[in-house]
């Protein structure tokens, strides 16, 4: 293992070099550019809010704002969009490099890191982009801002494992990606993204609790939204697992890495 990081370490303005080139090459002959990396979350944003806003209007007590549903979803769409986005990326990101891992010396690892680094860009932009409609809605968070640091500490930390573990076996089993991207879509409603939790029946909550990114997403929601700390307790369950499925995921890449690319 140490072998492996001194290798990544030795390749390290390779990783820095092949993120700042992924980043500009989306400005490149089109007029948008990065825009377009937060356009496709907020036309989500505001499909789900013209389709959905009356229902959930009423259910958003302590948000003294008319448009307190788009903020709410613009605060757990932060969080899903930046799990979802590394995810998908590493479930695919060795069979999508394949070629590249055919021609050129350089540590496997490098790629996870390089779409880390790209899914990190994209979601400081969206941020970004994410307090300016903020302030235009008359909604300004600040008081508890610092706890988004851990929050993305554990998404990151999450998608990188789950991700890894199966973007390793993806390689092996091909059926691992087809069947995970419907997976991604049912994941995405059974997590209180677009709905408040208090409306899922009190018999299904611990199933709901059962999946890692519904405490996530509720804290990225406490900050944005009520600007309040999240509730540590439900951030211990998901910040476990993302330690242990990063874990799981050096050993199985380990195990794997000699092999990848002959059955690339």
């Amino acid at each position: 293992m140490k072998g492996i990081l001194q290798a990544v370490w030795n390749f390290r303005f390779f990783i820095l070099s092949s993120i700042k080139t992924e980043f500009r090459s989306r400005f490149v002959r089109s007029k948008f550019g990065g825009l377009w990396i937060i356009l496709h979350p907020l036309a989500q944003v505001l499909i789900y809010a013209l389709v959905l806003s009356q229902i959930m209007q009423a259910k958003l007590p302590g948000v003294e704002n008319q448009y307190a549903y788009p903020i709410y979803l613009l605060a757990g769409m932060l969080g899903w969009t930046l799990f979802s986005e590394l995810f998908g990326r590493l479930l695919t990101v060795f069979i999508d490099n394949g070629n590249l891992l055919k021609k050129m010396a350089f540590p496997k690892l490098a790629l996870p890191l390089i779409a880390i680094g790209n899914a990190l860009v994209n979601s400081a932009l969206m941020l970004l982009i994410m307090f300016v409609v903020f302030f235009f809605l008359g909604h300004i968070p600040f008081h508890a801002l610092p706890w988004l640091l851990p929050l993305f500490l554990i998404t990151v930390g999450l998608a990188v494992g789950l991700g890894l573990i199966l973007g390793t076996i993806n390689v092996f089993i091909r059926d691992i990606g087809q069947v995970m991207t419907i997976v991604l879509q049912f994941w995405f409603w059974l997590t209180p993204v677009v709905y408040m939790p208090s409306i899922i029946p009190q018999k299904y909550h611990a199933l709901l609790m059962l999946n890692p990114m519904t405490g996530v997403i509720m804290g990225y929601q406490n900050v944005l939204v009520y600007d309040k700390a999240p509730d540590a307790g439900l951030l211990i369950y998901p910040g476990v697992l993302a330690v242990i499925t990063m874990a799981l995921a050096m050993v199985i890449f380990k195990k794997a890495n000699a092999e990848m690319a002959d059955v690339l």
